[in-house]
């Protein structure tokens, strides 16, 4: 758990940082604080909305809460995003994501 200090106090210094915010979403959810993680990604799609491979990591997220409705659009501006951008790799894996998680399938790595 020594990482979650470090980190937030490279937030401290950044708190605008994308991969920062990102990191410490993550490293909360490694933890089990899964209310942590998710306020982290959801500060960084507020703040950040092209950062795309936030929309993954959060509407997993979610389905792990049972936040169906949240999964639900958070693939939806994923996919937005990534199509605007032109992120081919990132909207396949939305979209691969996203038709799982209608279907009722697991797609984890």
């Amino acid at each position: 758990m020594e990482r979650i200090p470090q980190l937030l106090s490279y937030l401290n210094d950044n708190p605008g940082d994308a991969f920062l915010n990102y990191a410490l979403a993550l490293e909360y959810i490694k933890i089990g604080d899964k209310e942590e993680g998710r306020k982290y990604f959801e500060h960084l799609v507020n703040i950040q909305p092209e950062y795309v491979g936030t929309y993954y990591h959060l509407a997993k997220l979610y389905i792990s809460m049972k936040l169906p409705e949240q999964a639900e659009q958070c693939f939806q501006s994923g996919i937005a995003v990534a199509q605007k951008l032109g992120d081919q790799h990132a909207l396949a894996e939305l979209q691969n994501a996203a038709l799982n998680f209608r279907l009722g399938l697991d797609d984890e790595d």
